[in-house]
């Protein structure tokens, strides 16, 4: 298939990150590896895992208890290559955090970003998925209660956080790294008209458009049709599968993010009822940004969600 190149191609191994505390129990505790310091023992086999399934390329994710050079040898060792990153973006507000322009706190704010940028340096990459933080903090009322419909919304904050993603960009642009707005369900821009407004707002030459095309069918949106329409921009891309009855019914009943989830929402290309092809197909002619297989919560064991993962992926490689 078109514009879709072997090259170019990775897996997001959260299959192996997001899963549940017992996996045989939906309602069991959701548990995130990624954050937990055990999981570097972990890590080095997670990477030979996606590899063996056909992967040549993981999204770059450092743990914070690890150096580059450590993650490099990791890298390595699996005999994989590196695509771009995630960096978020949380409002200070959702933290219950005061900033004072130009103090030493709110220049700290932005910490974690010029930390995704030297990664994203050392490892020879030169675009980031940047989005606005997805939390569960304060009882964050789009996560913990009602998701895709762009509940809550206000205007004067949603110009907050698009300010914070236009500053986070420009941290990002000055060491080299393109930004793409990437939209997740559950944070400040979830919605078709947020989307547009903070591509709007930002230029283009400083934020491009990253998008995972499962958040926006979630979200209500035609993937294909926003692809088309910021095709000049687009700069990487998340592909997942989705349950779309259970996402429409999330629009009609309010629904927490996790609960969405654990209800079996996510999965893996080619087991849900997205058009994948078509959405594919609305890609630019030889675009060359970085397509990142994501199934944000495996409907099989981690193994065999890589496996047939790859499996799609390799049917329509060019």
């Amino acid at each position: 298939m078109k514009n879709l190149a072997a090259d170019r191609i990775a897996l997001n191994p959260i299959q192996w990150i997001n899963i549940k505390a017992d996996p045989t129990d939906p309602s069991s505790e959701s548990l995130w590896l990624f954050a937990e310091p055990s999981f570097r023992a972990d890590y080095p086999d997670v990477l030979k895992a996606v590899r063996r399934s056909g992967f040549g390329a993981v999204m770059m994710e450092v743990l914070d208890t690890q150096t580059l050079q450590d993650y490099k040898r990791m890298i390595d060792d699996a005999g994989l290559v590196l695509a771009p990153g995630y960096a978020s973006m949380a409002l200070p507000e959702d933290h219950n955090v005061s900033l004072k322009p130009g103090s030493a706190e709110a220049v700290r704010w932005f910490d974690i970003i010029r930390r995704r940028a030297e990664e994203s340096n050392f490892f020879g990459l030169d675009t980031v998925f940047l989005a606005p933080e997805i939390t569960w903090e304060n009882n964050m009322f789009r996560t913990n209660q009602q998701v895709a419909v762009g509940a809550h919304y206000n205007e004067a904050r949603l110009d907050r956080v698009i300010d914070l993603i236009g500053e986070a960009a420009e941290v990002l642009a000055a060491e080299g790294i393109r930004a793409g707005l990437h939209n997740h369900i559950g944070t400040w821009i979830e919605t078709e008209a947020e989307i547009e407004r903070t591509l709007a707002a930002i230029p283009a030459k400083l934020l491009g458009a990253s998008f995972d095309i499962g958040h926006l069918a979630w979200a209500g949106m035609d993937p294909a049709a926003m692809i088309t329409r910021h095709g000049d921009r687009l700069v990487d891309l998340h592909i997942k599968d989705l349950n779309m009855t259970i996402a429409n019914a999330t629009h009609t009943t309010p629904t927490p993010y996790n609960a969405a989830t654990d209800a079996g929402l996510f999965l893996e290309p080619g087991l849900g009822d997205l058009d994948l092809d078509g959405i594919i197909a609305a890609l630019p002619e030889q675009w060359r940004g970085w397509v990142i297989i994501e199934v944000d919560r495996a409907s099989m064991n981690p193994v065999a969600s890589a496996d047939v993962s790859w499996a799609w992926t390799e049917k329509r490689l060019g």
